[in-house]
């Protein structure tokens, strides 16, 4: 239904994609996987018909209609849910627009001027008919519990709702225009685990094709049907899901040296024949035979060595005791919001605990609580008696840097006494080269805030660290990188993440906040999530077996209501 055949792209900073092939057929989840700065959102921006590609084209049937949710969620914080979900249908948005305001005009109106409006009227009723205005609406109403939304929630505004229900906002605005393509980009940042596996959910449930663009493996795992990774400009697709995708790479990659060394031991076989023969009176012929075949060989690349990438491992520090943060009777208010109930918990040296819960449940103040950055509204919320020394990646990369000054200049002020050539090669490990180390902090990315707060936190030796949204704006290379840190670290690790790849490869145990308290999972992530599923198991047969009690006591109470009369 669509192909990229040949795809290039160059900017005037240079070529961002050289040679991409691809198609998308019916039934496809496509997951397009690369580095930051691969070109997967511009890859997107070509499909949609936003940019044009330098040279190749874009194979489609001109009925094809895409739609496309980007990044930014587009979405008017004040008008009413039903009112943006009307936004869809412009042509038949306008003429209700037109309709209301003459029924405003009625009011007031009388004699010829209402008779005249009443005739206009008719003539906007008979068009809003035509564009099917009235089913419109019952699209709409049938939407909004789709995408989780109670018919009462049409009423109120947008601004009221949270940026994963806006994404549902969206969501749903896509859907309403039926496309026969949907390209998805990032549609899982900011959003919380549960937001996270409803979409999941909801998408699977989709027969319409669709192409990803994801730092969330996970997410790529349980949905995509093929992987397209974009290296170096160049287009690879494997089939079956994210692990099925590394899983080929790797075999790949060594099925591929293993003939590049057969093939080198070879040519090197043929090669000392010819240097040993070249010169002989008997031989000589069949040494030059021999050079020319060499000659004609096709020769096998080596595989390509991996990209260039982070690199770290967390400076050692002096060991902890064994209690390193102590909660007890915890009570937290923030914005008139009960975060924290009564709550207890006792974190130990080793642990390294990822804190679960939907967005606003406080797991980020609670980050704060245990820094000392704000005080509890009451109980105890402590570090350590015993050398603890804390850690803090926050959340909010513009607050924790600051913007004035240089990238090389927030790495000197932090070792004043390092040569320059120091500063950059640390730079280096986290992709500052050339010229970048010279921008100002307010000039970088996201995502280059997020790697140079990382490297400012690797100057300083912490046994206890605590990481909020640690890879949020990091791509998947980098990601594998800090996993692979924190896997070889030896102190306490705190993580808040949504990231759900990441936490089941750092933690070793969750906690989860609900209703106020701390409910600890002593395991993994994957072994939270069985322990989840047999808690609603349990809940489900209870609930069963409830009703049945109650049915029985109903059935005993009106058999003795009937013996008494």
């Amino acid at each position: 239904m669509l192909r990229l055949e040949n795809i290039s792209k160059i900017y005037p900073t240079g070529e961002v994609l050289k040679d991409v092939n691809w198609e998308v057929k019916p039934g496809d989840r496509i997951g397009l996987v690369g580095v930051n700065g691969a070109g997967k959102s511009t890859q997107l921006k070509i499909i949609a018909g936003e940019i044009e590609p330098t040279s190749g084209e874009v194979i489609r049937p001109a009925s094809l209609h895409i739609a496309y949710l980007t990044q930014e969620f587009e979405v008017d914080p004040t008008r009413t849910v039903r009112e943006e979900f009307w936004t869809v249908f412009k042509e038949a948005n306008q003429v209700q627009y037109e309709i209301a305001q003459v029924q405003r005009e009625m009011e007031t109106a009388t004699g010829e001027e209402l008779d005249r409006l009443i005739k206009k009227l008719d003539r906007w009723q008979r068009q809003f008919e035509a564009l099917g205005g009235y089913s419109l609406e019952t699209q709409i109403e049938k939407i909004l519990p789709e995408m989780g939304f109670e018919i009462e929630d049409g009423d109120r505004l947008v601004s009221a709702f949270s940026g994963g229900w806006q994404m549902r906002m969206s969501l749903g605005k896509i859907l309403l225009q039926k496309p026969d393509l949907l390209l998805l980009d990032e549609p899982t940042n900011h959003l919380d685990l549960q937001t996270i596996e409803w979409l999941e959910t909801y998408l699977k449930g989709l027969k319409t094709p669709m192409v990803i663009v994801s730092h969330d493996r996970e997410f790529l795992d349980r949905l995509c049907t093929q992987i397209v990774e974009t290296e170096r400009g160049i287009s690879t697709t494997y089939l079956g899901n994210y692990s099925a995708y590394l899983q080929q790479k790797a075999e790949n990659a060594e099925a591929q040296m293993s003939a590049y060394e057969r093939q080198q031991k070879e040519l090197e076989k043929q090669q000392a024949f010819v240097e040993r023969f070249r010169a002989s009176a008997t031989r000589s012929t069949q040494a030059k035979s021999r050079e020319k075949q060499l000659e004609k060989i096709e020769r096998i690349e080596a595989p390509t060595a991996s990209l260039r990438t982070l690199h770290f491992r967390f400076p050692p520090a002096p060991r902890s005791g064994r209690d390193v943060v102590k909660i007890k009777d915890l009570v937290h208010i923030y914005d008139d919001k009960i975060l924290f109930l009564g709550a207890d918990l006792l974190l130990e040296r080793g642990d390294r605990i990822a804190f679960l819960g939907p967005n606003g449940a406080g797991k980020s103040t609670l980050l704060r609580l245990i820094m000392g950055m704000e005080p509890p509204t009451e109980g105890i919320v402590e570090l350590g008696k015993h050398n603890v020394i804390p850690g803090y990646f926050e959340q909010n990369q513009a607050e924790a840097l600051d913007l004035r000054k240089t990238v090389m200049e927030t790495i000197h002020d932090e070792v004043p006494d390092w040569k320059n050539e120091e500063v950059r090669t640390l730079l280096g490990r986290f992709l500052f080269s050339g010229d970048m180390v010279f921008k100002k902090v307010e000039a970088l990315s996201g995502g280059e805030k997020a790697r140079l707060a990382l490297a400012k936190m690797l100057l300083r030796p912490a046994n206890l660290l605590i990481l909020d949204e640690p890879t949020n704006h990091l791509d998947i290379p980098a990601k594998e990188m800090m996993e692979e840190a924190i896997q070889n670290y030896d102190g306490t690790v705190i993580i808040v993440s949504h990231d759900r790849y990441f936490i089941s490869q750092v933690a070793n145990k969750i906690v989860e906040i609900r209703d106020g308290e701390f409910r600890t999972y002593l395991g993994d992530y994957h072994y939270y999530l069985d322990k989840i599923a047999q808690e609603k198991e349990e809940a489900r047969l209870a609930a069963i077996a409830a009703e049945k009690t109650a049915k029985k006591a109903a059935k005993a109470a009106k058999k003795a209501a009937e013996k008494r009369r």
